[in-house]
């Protein structure tokens, strides 16, 4: 694909609205690891291959088990995923697809077991910003596979 234009060079400003995005989501309660799960899984939903890169090398530095990402298209049908990253996992699912205009009752009560109400903004907020970060990927391709672990990772410290 021919490249349209380079959102790091030409987006750097509009950019920095998504990376607060990311200082907050930093200093959460919610692992890292838990995040990048889901980074990755509403990566794949929305086949954004620079984001699926990016992710699934984070996720192995951190020490995260490959299987799982083998199979993560269908988390629901293994025994590898803790009931708490499940819920993580339909959560994120369902504020990414919005089939019916709601996230159903149902993940709400499930995600509401696991998480306290900030954990459950700070989801939702991981998901927006990862679905955002996806879209501007996907219109403005950059070049996959560059990808160095922990490139982009927002400074806690940092976030006000």
């Amino acid at each position: 694909m021919e490249k349209r234009l380079d959102l790091m060079k030409e987006g750097k400003y509009a950019l920095g609205a998504l990376q607060g995005l990311g200082m907050h989501l930093a200093k959460s309660s919610l692992p890292q690891q838990l995040l990048h799960l889901l980074y990755y899984r509403v990566s794949q939903i929305n086949g954004c291959a620079y984001c699926l890169d990016m992710h699934a090398k984070d996720l192995l530095e951190e020490g995260e088990n490959a299987q799982r990402l083998f199979v993560m298209a269908a988390w629901r049908d293994t025994p590898f995923f803790s009931d708490k990253e499940r819920a993580a996992l339909a959560w994120a699912e369902a504020v990414t697809k919005l089939s019916h205009g709601e996230v159903p009752q149902t993940v709400y009560d499930e995600a509401a077991i696991h998480f306290n109400t900030q954990q459950m903004i700070d989801l939702t907020l991981a998901t927006i910003a990862i679905n955002s970060y996806n879209r501007l990927n996907i219109s403005f391709p950059p070049v996959v596979g560059g990808y160095v672990p922990g490139m982009f990772a927002p400074k806690a410290e940092a976030a006000v």
